[in-house]
């Protein structure tokens, strides 16, 4: 497990990336699990089940076991989570995930504020030099989200999500630490 003191607290204002923590359990099984928000990660909103107690501990201990892995609280409450994955050190890159759990927090600029907050971090202290994500193709508030950051969109493949019985392309976006570096300048 990743320690707190081995994973920095990230902070903007009302929103602060940290470490996972026992009691995000009960937070989390709080949120329950939304169809529509599940369904903007790809998921088919007609089977989305209730959140269980053991799920959203075993939610939490995912967090815990990424290293790079932050949960996101919005004026100290559970937001959602955010991670750096698939990390390349000889290429000094990695993929970015972001998920808003709470109804309520949608549309608020929160996950834009995470993102410049890993962002800065993943090419700050970790020196990496190129992120990338990818994004189902129907998701525009998360589209826009990584694009008011600096993430273009470098392609798609298409009919690569099956979401119910329906086929969508997932958006492949990159970000460059050179890119972000000069939009944060200007």
């Amino acid at each position: 497990m990743q320690t707190n003191t081995a994973r920095p607290t990230l902070k903007d204002g009302p929103v602060s990336l940290r470490a996972p923590r026992a009691e995000d359990a009960t937070a989390r099984f709080k949120l329950g699990n939304t169809p529509e928000i599940h369904h903007m990660f790809g998921a088919d909103p007609t089977t989305v089940q209730p959140i269980t107690k053991v799920q959203a501990t075993a939610w939490v201990h995912a967090q815990e076991v990424e290293p790079l892995a932050w949960v996101i609280d919005y004026r100290k409450r559970l937001a959602g989570a955010l991670r750096l994955h698939s990390i390349d050190h000889h290429d000094r890159r990695a993929s970015l995930a972001v998920g808003i759990l709470n109804p309520k927090l949608l549309g608020k600029g929160i996950g834009t504020r995470a993102i410049h907050l890993i962002v800065a971090h993943a090419f700050g202290p970790l020196a990496l030099h190129r992120l990338t994500l990818r994004v189902v193709d129907y998701n525009a508030r998360a589209i826009a989200a990584y694009e008011k950051v600096g993430f273009v969109i470098e392609g798609r493949e298409r009919e690569a999500a099956r979401v119910g019985e329906k086929w969508h392309d997932d958006v492949i976006m990159g970000l460059l630490a050179a890119d972000y570096a000069k939009a944060r300048a200007a």
